[in-house]
């Protein structure tokens, strides 16, 4: 029989701490990319990014934080053939998926949690399988609670609902998993829901972290991929043939030398599906009804950054990892136009596969016709599309119970619009992170606490317009209107809040705010500089507002301003990683170079994925590229 069960899950890992008081500002990823692609390619390659990561915060207070037994809120939901365990605390992560026929985990399985800076919010962990909505990169609530409910369906049995609000799309999205009684395969059911009455852009992808095996395969209906390539400095997406475009054979992981990413051009009227086999046969296979159209492989490659990345990521002993994914449109650097008032639905599959190596491992024709008729063996086409149909008026729209809250972002604009997200979700109360706005819904002003929660909703704006002036109302403006991109607006509204009160909130504002258009430089500069020394300054406003200041060569600032960080906060490794760049930068190069050099190397907890900084300051001070210590080397291309 098929059970549901909410539990904990323990495992030793570092604890994340609370999220920064102040919004992020800059971009977090790269939101553009050059495309080489054909006129008649009809991908939507650069529709739907942001510029900026608000309104969130990050997430970046684990940089010192030592190993610990974590607990986390858990459900598991297991048949006599699989055993699905997901992390409710940790943005519903499905992190094992156990096929205890042949008793082997499908998943990278991670042994420790592991936070490092790879997400939207900077704190991501390595393994398993998770869910991303709304803007490109690893969820903004991967490591955040998710809403989680339970529902009993007569046909299939109990059914994990997972579901949240994207801010950033203003719309409600559910997974429903289900495992019926005999199933040997786990299903996941999407519903994204745009309740507006207008075009938003949408982003969707699964990301499944899988072990590397040696000689292991990737199998996919394709003959074609969109790879992001570099070449003279420039970085842009172009199409290669498949299997050896690359000048090998790329369905080969193992054989990649660079980082590197694959969306391979499947067919229209092709079954979607991906597959990872070992040399045994033994593998993986994910498949999904039409609406997911985009697969992906994402390898780490061998370069000496990549390895450092595996081995930050994973707990030590594991096999090394790749990542499959799936996602609504053909590559990750594009969003889809989701009309008015629409519903888009799939169906995912995730299962165990076993094959006949000496079809698998041989030419990539008869290797994908031999993946052909696996897929339609787990499950035919036809059946994933009547499941999914079969599903639309029971499963989709059943209310469940709710079994663990997540954000007070979807009950606040239901508050806000005065109507439900969706009749059959139940997204809780407002909490206290989000009462700020609350009140002004209630009271029509803004109350006297510090900010907790920001918003760049254009539905907010005539509330925060109306209400009687404060510093408050011009700070959260000056927000708006630089996420518009207004400039002259944007500096006014942050001159009238740094009038009214001089603090941390405003002055970052400001400070980013003139310096993003190159305004009052100086004055800015030193800003940053006197907020991070307040006593409402934190980890992430301290690191932030030195990298600023080094971006912009304001070295001796920087110098200065360390010298007067509290202990614990000078001896943040990011912290100490700018206090090289800065001494370097005055021309103090050994003194810098023992700082990289200190305790057998600087460990960055929070490096940044794809940033090379402190390889390129070795570099730089030593004048050698080819003995960097493995602990400073980030270099993956």
């Amino acid at each position: 029989m098929s059970v549901l069960n909410f539990t904990t899950k323990r495992i030793t890992g570092k604890r994340v701490g609370a999220a920064s008081k102040y919004p992020a500002l800059r971009e977090p990823i790269k939101s553009v990319i050059d495309s080489k692609l054909d006129e008649n390619e009809g991908l939507f390659i650069n529709y739907g990014m942001f510029s900026d990561s608000l309104p969130h915060t990050m997430f970046d207070d684990y940089d010192l934080n030592d190993y610990e037994e974590l607990e986390f809120a858990a459900a598991v939901l297991e048949n006599d053939h699989l055993r699905a365990e997901f992390v409710l605390d940790l943005g519903g992560r499905l992190w094992s998926l156990f096929d205890k026929d042949s008793n082997r985990e499908l998943l990278t399985d991670n042994q420790r949690f592991i936070p490092c800076n790879l997400a939207i919010r900077n704190a991501w962990f390595a393994g398993g399988i998770e869910f991303n909505c709304g803007r490109r990169g690893h969820d903004v609530n991967t490591c955040c609670s998710r809403f989680a409910a339970a529902l009993s369906d007569p046909v299939y049995g109990p059914v994990l609902r997972i579901y949240d609000y994207s801010v950033d799309r203003k719309v409600p999205y559910q997974l429903d998993f289900i495992l019926p009684e005999n199933s040997k395969m786990l299903f996941m059911r999407g519903r994204i829901s745009n309740i507006h009455a207008e075009v938003i852009p949408m982003y969707y992808w699964t990301n499944m972290a899988l072990p590397m095996t040696p000689g292991c395969r990737v199998v996919v209906p394709a003959d074609t991929t969109y790879v992001n390539k570099y070449d003279g400095g420039a970085h842009f997406i172009t199409r290669i043939d498949m299997p050896d475009g690359e000048g090998f054979d790329h369905t080969y992981p193992g054989n990649f030398p660079l980082v590197r990413d694959h969306f391979y051009n499947i067919p229209d009227r092709q079954r979607k599906y991906e597959s990872l086999f070992n040399r045994d046969g033994s593998g993986f296979m994910h498949l999904s009804t039409g609406r997911l159209q985009g697969r992906k492989l994402f390898v780490w490659g061998d370069t000496p950054g990549g390895r450092h990345w595996q081995q930050k990521l994973l707990a030590p002993g594991m096999c090394d990892y790749l990542e499959l994914q799936a996602g609504l449109a053909k590559t990750q650097q594009e969003s889809l136009p989701m009309p008015p008032n629409t519903v888009w639905e799939w169906l995912e599959a995730y299962s165990p596969v076993n094959g006949d190596p000496e079809k698998l491992f041989a030419d990539w024709q008869t290797a994908r016709e031999h993946a052909d008729a696996l897929a339609e063996q787990l499950m035919p086409e036809k059946a994933m599309t009547d499941m999914l149909d079969a599903t639309c008026q029971s499963i989709a729209v059943m209310p469940g119970k709710l079994m663990h809250c997540g954000s007070g972002s979807g009950a606040l604009e239901e508050l806000r619009s005065g109507r439900k997200l969706a009749a059959h979700l139940d997204f809780a109360q407002v909490t206290a992170v989000e009462e700020e706005w609350r009140y002004l819904l209630k009271h029509g002003k803004f109350n006297t606490e510090e900010p907790s929660c920001f918003t760049v909703d254009k539905d907010f704006q005539e509330l925060i317009n109306n209400a009687p002036d404060c510093w408050k109302k011009f700070y959260h403006q000056a927000l708006y209107f630089y996420r518009v991109k207004d400039v002259e607006r944007a500096t006014n509204a942050a001159e009238k809040a740094l009038a009214l009160s001089r603090n941390c909130w405003t002055m970052q504002a400001w400070s980013n705010i003139h310096l993003t258009w190159n305004i009052k430089v100086e004055q800015a500069l030193d800003m940053l500089a006197e907020c991070m020394l307040m006593p409402q300054a934190d980890a992430y406003l301290i690191k932030e507002n030195l990298k600023v200041l080094n971006l912009h060569k304001a070295y001796a600032i920087v110098l200065d301003s360390i010298k007067q960080l509290s202990n614990r906060d000078r001896q943040r490794p990011m912290v100490q990683l700018q206090y090289a760049i800065a001494l370097a930068g005055t021309g103090q190069k050994q003194q810098a170079l023992e700082v990289l050099l200190q305790n057998n190397g600087l460990e960055l907890p929070d490096a940044r994925e794809g940033e090379t900084a402190i390889s390129g300051l070795f570099i730089g001070l030593t004048g050698n590229s080819d003995s960097i210590p493995p602990v400073l080397d980030y270099r993956t291309k």
